[in-house]
């Protein structure tokens, strides 16, 4: 089955649906980072660098051929949907929407049999949930029209050792007479921070190299994934800290931060190291605790978090674990960035992506629905549904 992503990213989603046996042509982002990353792990995915707004439909035409597109992914924006605004008659008319609009265009272009929108859980409480609804009009409404369903997915719930919430869309065309199911969640198969991490060699504030040994044996099944295809450590470069830094993360204690340490620890104001900054917030230095999954891996996650044991931030190769990414994936572009590069950093990639393992489990529900149809036991569901429904509209 053929895929391609869109808003791609360094390529979560990309690698979870390759795992799941799909063939991606086609990724596609606007950054020239993620583009490297993505030429780097994926040689056989050809990836389009742009705004979709601009891009020609023959570019991706020329790629595709006579190809049939089985699935389209992708995670459009969606922060400039307002519904208040009494002057415009639809949310299409704001421009900070144009790349949710210029998604459901490539659904409309394709006509895929499946698509799959991930975004952030706020979305759903957006103009107090008018915002999602007009978002399944859209889809319910494109080309031939697709049966539609969303569900806040927690990636701890798929073998990810991290609490990361997300919204999944998943449509399917209508013709096909199939229906949104989702991958079946597991509490009882939670990694923590230290089934991550622990089998990565130990290096303090600098130290580190972009291709490293290994220095011990995988001690659990999580870690034997990791390293399924690998030979070296990748992307495990420690920052460097000053020492006045590496105090002050000597003294927070695990499931504590900035918050919880003495003055004399505390954050100084930008350009005046002798005041004490006034600011702070609650993830800022954050020492995670190991025998639980990671909270959310954001973007900045560079400072936000600490070592459970050691006294210094984690490496891009830490974070890769806590999304699931294996370590023979490896992430192009500056390791941190400057204000004025251009570019997201590895840093930055890790923390946007969608995790793999949770986007592999998605796309075996879609796999399988597409193979085999929707289950007995949903359409049961469905049915039920459906009668209750007609009872209300009575």
């Amino acid at each position: 089955m053929n895929c391609i992503d869109l808003f791609c990213g360094c390529g979560g989603m990309t690698l979870g649906f390759k795992w799941s046996g799909f063939n991606s042509i086609i990724a596609s982002d606007i950054d020239e980072n993620c583009g490297k990353t993505i030429e780097k792990n994926f040689p056989e995915t050809k990836f389009i660098l742009g705004n979709i707004s601009e891009v020609d439909k023959r570019d991706f035409d020329e790629i595709i051929k006579n190809k049939e597109i089985d699935v389209i992914t992708g995670g459009p924006p969606c922060q400039g949907f307002s519904l208040a605004n009494k002057n415009r008659n639809k949310v299409e008319d704001d421009p900070r929407n144009k790349l949710f609009y210029d998604y459901v265009k490539f659904i409309k272009w394709y006509s895929p049999k499946a698509f799959v929108m991930e975004n952030v859980k706020g979305l759903l409480s957006m103009e107090k949930g008018k915002v999602i609804q007009t978002i399944l009009e859209e889809f319910e409404n494109a080309g031939i029209g697709y049966n539609v369903d969303y569900k806040v997915l927690i990636a701890s719930d798929y073998g990810v050792p991290q609490k990361r919430e997300r919204v999944i869309l998943i449509g399917f065309r209508k013709d096909l007479n199939l229906f949104p199911e989702f991958p079946k969640e597991d509490k009882n198969i939670q990694i923590s921070v230290d089934e991550a991490i622990l089998d990565l060699p130990k290096i303090h504030a600098g130290q580190g190299k972009e291709n490293a040994d290994y220095l011990s044996q995988p001690m659990n099944n999580y870690q034997k994934l990791m390293r399924k295809n690998s030979k070296k450590v990748f992307n495990h470069v420690a920052m460097r800290h000053t020492q006045r830094l590496i105090d002050r993360f000597e003294a927070i204690k695990p499931g504590k931060n900035l918050i919880d340490v003495w003055e004399t620890h505390g954050a100084v104001k930008r350009g005046n190291p002798n005041e004490k900054s006034e600011i702070k917030f609650s993830q800022n230095n954050l020492r995670l605790v190991g025998n639980k999954p990671a909270p959310t891996v954001a973007a900045s996650f560079q400072s936000n978090f600490i070592h459970p044991y050691l006294n210094r931030n984690f490496t891009a190769r830490e974070g890769a674990r806590f999304q699931s990414f294996p370590d023979d994936f490896i992430f192009e572009g500056m390791r941190t960035k400057m204000s004025w590069e251009k570019g997201l950093s590895q840093y930055q990639q890790i923390g946007n992506a969608v995790p793999p393992l949770m986007a592999k489990a998605v796309a075996d529900k879609i796999k399988d629905i597409l193979t085999n149809g929707n289950s007995t036991e949903f359409l049961k569901k469905s049915n039920n549904k459906k009668c209750k429904q007609s009872v209300l509209e009575l």
